[in-house]
């Protein structure tokens, strides 16, 4: 398996993995642009336009679009995220030609036309009440506002109902001429292709794509906080965050090794003692975030109203302990998750299209995965208890409650026990 890079005389780059034992193949397209481009009026845009992206070209309506990929047996999908927007295809090894001429066509000629804009936003608005529905979804949101209030980082992804159900045609055609240009996009190939022939592909295909600059977005600034949002659920909800780092942080790895330490497993510490030993909270888990320029560091919990009390104090003493003590054998179990996760991911021709994709866009290559392995096999229990006491000691933590919520500490308390 080789990994190679092309970029076209527009500056359009390409890369791909070949996988000869494969049968199916992976392309997409990754997009430098995500929520945190958006600024307060146009809250929710990207997503939209990521929508409506699949609802009709100049050649093709939305049906024409769903009925050509599954008359091969292929899918089309999308996401998008704080920072990055993908669209992406899996198709047999022989359709390659038609995922590369979907993709380009619905990133280049969609049309917005009004009928099929006025029925998506109606299901985007749709969504966004589903998450409000999802608690322990809408609380991850709620979190995201209290660790970067009034900032892009912070809104939603979905925006507020309100302002989806007004944005026209216009405003997505001007955001996406504005956002998707060729120095910002990378097309990705994984799979049973052929590098040679995927760039004479997307040469052809892509030939309609603006050159502009890279537009930065507002820098990520952190406020340790707290939200609380009462209403009536079984269950509360809470997260609890701190400050953490940037993909390209030399600590980056070491923080993702601590994650899974702490929660990433049925071993791991917070499972452990939350859930087998005290039952405080059937669901609990630790989570490492990162971006462009920062990141967080964060534990959710779902549990009764009637173990609030208990559950912080508890989370706080183990957050405390993995300051001041891990075993090598704890570290060694984490290293043996991480590397697992990653090595299964290869597995798949879509796992690895996302990898290539990120990377691209994020550092400018494509990472080998020994080089990955590599620096996960340096991380000592050292290593590990250093970036704890510098993530759980060098900010005030952040923290978003909701459901039934009276018993829980007030934040100062809270905040004290990492003071």
């Amino acid at each position: 398996m080789t990994t190679r890079v092309s970029v076209l005389a527009n500056g359009l780059r390409i890369v791909s993995e070949d996988m000869p034992q494969f049968e199916t193949a992976s392309v997409g397209v990754w997009v430098d642009v995500g929520a945190r481009y958006e600024s307060a009026e146009n809250n929710g845009v990207s997503h939209l336009l990521e929508h409506m992206a699949f609802k009709g070209t100049n050649r093709r309506s939305a049906l024409s679009i769903a009925e050509e990929i599954e008359a091969v047996g292929g899918h089309v999908n999308a996401y998008t995220s704080r920072e990055q927007t993908a669209y992406y295809a899996k198709v047999m090894k022989g359709d390659v030609a038609l995922a590369v001429d979907i993709l380009a066509d619905i990133l280049q000629h969609s049309t917005f036309a009004e009928e099929e804009l006025e029925r998506e936003r109606a299901v985007v608005i749709q969504e966004i009440a589903q998450a409000h529905d999802t608690p322990d979804d809408a609380v991850f949101d709620q979190f995201q506002e209290t660790v970067y209030p009034n900032q892009p980082l912070g809104r939603s992804i979905l925006g507020p109902a309100v302002q989806v159900a007004n944005y026209s045609r216009q405003v997505l055609a001007e955001y996406m001429g504005r956002h998707y240009s060729t120095g910002r996009m990378v097309v990705v190939g994984a799979g049973r292709l052929e590098h040679e022939q995927l760039v004479e592909l997307v040469a052809e295909a892509f030939d309609s794509l603006p050159r502009i600059d890279a537009i930065n977005g507002l820098r990520a600034d952190y406020h340790g906080g707290d939200s609380r949002i009462a209403r009536e659920l079984e269950q509360s909800h809470l997260v609890l965050g701190f400050n953490g780092i940037a993909y390209a942080d030399a600590d980056f790895y070491t923080v993702q090794l601590l994650s899974v330490l702490l929660g990433g497993g049925m071993s791991s510490r917070l499972f452990q003692e939350i859930r087998e030993r005290r039952g405080l909270a059937y669901s609990v888990f630790s989570f490492a975030s990162s971006y462009s320029d920062g990141g967080v560091f964060g534990v959710y919990c779902g549990t009764s109203p009637d173990k609030l009390s208990e559950l912080t104090p508890v989370i706080a003493d183990e957050l405390h302990k993995v300051c001041g003590t891990v075993t090598p054998e704890e570290v060694a179990r984490a290293r043996a998750q991480l590397k697992a996760g990653l090595l299964m991911s290869l597995e798949s021709s879509s796992s690895r299209c996302e990898r290539l994709g990120r990377h691209m866009l994020i550092f400018g290559r494509a990472i080998p995965i020994d080089e990955i392995l590599e620096k996960i096999d340096t991380i000592q229990a050292d290593d590990v208890v250093r970036v704890a006491a510098c993530i759980f000691g060098g900010s005030r933590p952040s923290l978003a409650a909701l459901g039934p919520i009276a018993e829980l500490e007030n934040y100062e308390c809270l905040a004290a026990r990492f003071g």
